[in-house]
């Protein structure tokens, strides 16, 4: 199956991008260095001008791509919780119980991220630094009403009601599955966060493996058992 998904290509929605990045060799270096920037500089610091600079082009070519730098942000957000469901439909193929998907979907939230090289200019390592550290900032805008009405969420969504529907599958009467997995998926970035720069704040330690595994699918169990 891995050799027949080995072409995949992960599709973000139209209206985060002017241009599909995916359409063209510099479209994909916008994307590639993009990561390394951001991750290396922050979001307030990165520029297009310095991202121009870092690939050898003009401002004006990222502009045909992405209206801001806030527009990269989301692309590079929804890419993610894209190719997070694509890992999610892989792994949990053919399984039949609802109570091992749902552990490989919280696996999939909270475990350490390799280099997947079926997509060879993401580097999903430095992206997921990315997603811990700045995606909060793609939808606490003043812009987030109009941009949820574009579509710029619907990979998150569509992930978070993926996952929901295995909670409903375990427990049909629990009230909140929505509510539990977005919690779920926001707290696997916080705790990351705050185990690389807030450690007082968290019982996760920065190397600590299977920790944040194990905490979310304690936490969402308790919560589901009937």
């Amino acid at each position: 199956m891995r050799n027949l998904l080995a072409n995949i290509k992960i599709r973000v929605e139209e209206k985060v991008y002017l241009k599909d990045p995916e359409s063209s060799d510099k479209g994909r270096d916008i994307i590639k260095h993009g990561i390394f920037l951001i991750d290396e500089l922050g979001l307030e610091a990165f520029t297009f001008k310095k991202l121009a600079e870092r690939i050898g082009t003009t401002e004006a070519t990222i502009y045909r791509y992405f209206e801001s730098k806030h527009m990269l942000l989301s692309y590079l957000i929804s890419w993610y919780w894209n190719w997070l469901e694509y890992r999610l439909v892989f792994a949990t193929n053919n399984i039949a119980s609802a109570e091992a998907r749902l552990k490989i979907a919280i696996r999939i939230l909270s475990g350490r991220i390799e280099k997947d090289m079926d997509f060879e200019h993401i580097d999903e390592v430095t992206l997921q630094r990315i997603v811990v550290a700045e995606s909060a900032k793609a939808y606490l805008t003043k812009e987030v009403d109009a941009n949820n009405k574009e579509g710029f969420f619907l990979s998150y969504k569509r992930l978070c009601k993926r996952i929901a529907e295995i909670v409903h599958e375990i427990n049909p009467d629990y009230k909140y599955p929505a509510s539990l997995v977005s919690t779920i998926a926001e707290s696997a970035h916080y705790q990351k966060f705050f185990a690389l720069h807030l450690p007082s704040l968290t019982n996760i330690h920065e190397d600590g493996g299977s920790e944040l595994e194990d905490f979310l699918t304690h936490m969402v169990f308790k919560a589901i058992e009937k």
